[in-house]
């Protein structure tokens, strides 16, 4: 991932950091790069699969009443940030270093905006979505990746120079004579 010049943090991860400041306060001068074995592998792997099944997919405004709220899914649903904080925080208990348990911003295939976890590994950028039970890469996935949680101030956001063409097109079935 080609990272560009800084961002203004998503609102909700502005009041999320508010609400939860020690998750926003662990300022690292060096980042860290996960050397993925295959007891690592088998973690990442578990963790995402755990989170995706333990919380019941809902909207911001069905569960806190507002358009959107970040926070823990301590009610046992949410939408994709629950998921990608649950996911960051448990990875964090495992022993995984915050600085390499990024919250990212991207544009789904209808161009709604979608938060995922990147996870920085020997192996690239892995992505964890509440949309997929699958760790990719994240060039593998479709999304056009916007901005990124900093991976040494994790209050802070860094845009991502996306350049790759990530549109679907179809062909129908076509009728009469071609």
């Amino acid at each position: 991932m080609h990272m560009d010049k800084s961002v203004n943090a998503p609102i909700g991860h502005q009041q999320f950091c508010a609400d939860y400041r020690p998750a926003c306060d662990q300022v690292t001068d060096v980042p860290k790069i996960v050397p993925l074995s295959q007891k690592r592998w088998d973690e990442l792997i578990a963790i995402n699969r755990h989170v995706n099944q333990r919380i019941e997919p809902t909207t911001d405004a069905e569960l806190w009443g507002r358009p959107e709220f970040w926070a823990y899914a301590s009610l046992g649903a949410g939408d994709c940030e629950e998921y990608v904080l649950e996911k960051q925080r448990a990875l964090v208990a495992a022993g995984w270093p915050l600085s390499a348990l990024l919250i990212t911003v991207v544009k789904d295939l209808d161009n709604s905006g979608h938060a995922v976890l990147t996870v920085r590994t020997s192996l690239g950028d892995l992505i964890l979505d509440n949309k997929a039970q699958a760790v990719l890469p994240w060039y593998a996935t479709p999304y056009r990746y916007i901005k990124r949680q900093s991976a040494t101030v994790p209050s802070a956001w860094t845009g991502i120079a996306d350049t790759r063409i990530t549109t679907v097109g179809s062909l129908g079935k076509t009728s009469g004579t071609r």
